[in-house]
């Protein structure tokens, strides 16, 4: 089933600034909060639709990429980015600003345990034309901060694992309180209790791991796609990992230009073959294809293989192999070859006939994408 647009979730239109879009999501989550919805499961799923498409909106970057791309700009070896993976306090400790202190965390009443989230790690990953025709799965070896063995953690007793203070003030419009980051655990609710040998401060060690990644086709240059929980861990029990980011590298080709979803490729042919005609073997991204040059054809031509460039990432075409057929000129001749062609200089036959009907260069390659 396809998934529902991010814009159509939240109500608003594509032309949205980041005031509407986040009054969008709070009134949306507000809706469906779990303290006024309990127990209800399609309120809870609404819920995190709101923050699924909040949390690619409301970053700039994210939204330019889904605004090109759709949802497949944010797939990955997780299958889709957003909160597939993510529980109800996760999308709190994200986007817990959102809400104000008039709500308490998923379950409803008191105060929640805070969720620390390990920061992201950016990666590049190189592409070969022919991988980004047919879509690749990539092995790359990461590392990253990871829980060391043995590590404990205790619940903060300064803020009782809520990873706030609350501060109450007096101010003309009455007594007014405010929840402040507990300056004892950093917000994380809880503390070292146990720190084994060769871990940091928090309890971190750096870990090695080969990470699978699965890249659809159709990738362009500076796509990032996102690996949910293989980034670095946070301390505490109840901490989640962050994410890995894939930024996509495109290999430059030897002999294949790419642009967009089409593929240009620069054919040379003998003077020979230009007049006789010849059947040639051409390597595609998608594999050898055979083509036939006409007799008398012109350099400067461009042959169309439908359908052999490079699919979209959205999924919905496939661009075309583009052929431009150049004729080599002999630059040395030998006294016979000199003499051939002396004769037939003159000749009608060698005498340039352009028709007015041909186009020019620029007019072809017009033709091809109109």
């Amino acid at each position: 089933m396809a998934k529902q647009d991010y814009y159509e979730i939240l109500g608003i239109s594509k032309s949205a600034n980041q005031a509407e879009i986040k009054k969008a999501y709070r009134k949306m989550a507000i809706k469906y909060h779990p303290d006024k919805n309990p127990n209800d499961k399609n309120a809870e799923e609404n819920f995190k639709k709101a923050a699924e498409a909040y949390e690619v909106l409301s970053d700039d970057n994210k939204k330019a990429r889904y605004d090109q791309y759709g949802h497949v700009a944010f797939e990955g070896a997780q299958g889709g980015g957003g909160f597939g993976g993510m529980n109800m306090d996760d999308i709190f400790s994200q986007f817990g600003d959102i809400f104000g202190g008039g709500f308490g965390g998923f379950g409803g009443g008191g105060q929640r345990q805070a969720r620390v989230k390990g920061s992201n790690m950016r990666i590049r990953v190189k592409l070969t034309l022919e991988e980004i025709a047919k879509g690749v799965e990539k092995k790359v070896k990461v590392r990253r901060k990871v829980q060391a063995e043995g590590v404990r953690y205790s619940t903060c007793s300064i803020c009782n694992g809520s990873g706030q203070q609350m501060r109450v003030t007096n101010t003309i419009l009455g007594r007014m309180q405010t929840a402040t980051t507990c300056a004892t655990c950093g917000g994380a609710g809880e503390i070292l209790s146990n720190k084994p040998e060769g871990a940091d401060a928090q309890g971190l060690v750096f870990k090695e791991e080969t990470v699978s990644i699965n890249i659809p086709a159709g990738v362009t240059e500076g796509v990032q796609l996102k690996v949910g929980g293989k980034g670095n861990e946070a301390p505490g029990k109840n901490s989640i990992p962050g994410d890995l980011l894939v930024v996509i590298e495109e290999v430059e080709h030897e002999q294949l230009k790419r642009e967009g979803t089409n593929i240009h490729y620069d054919l040379y042919i003998s003077f020979s073959e230009a007049v006789l005609g010849a059947n040639k073997e051409v390597e595609t991204v998608s594999g050898k294809v055979k083509i036939k040059i006409d007799a008398g054809t012109q350099s400067g031509r461009i042959l169309r293989l439908k359908g052999k460039g490079l699919p979209s990432i959205e999924r919905y075409d496939v661009g075309d192999f583009l052929i431009h057929i150049n004729v080599w000129t002999p630059q040395e001749l030998n006294k016979d070859q000199r003499k051939f062609f002396e004769t037939m200089e003159n000749h009608e036959n060698f005498i340039p006939h352009p028709n007015k009907s041909d186009k020019s260069f620029f007019e072809k390659v017009k033709d091809m994408f109109s």
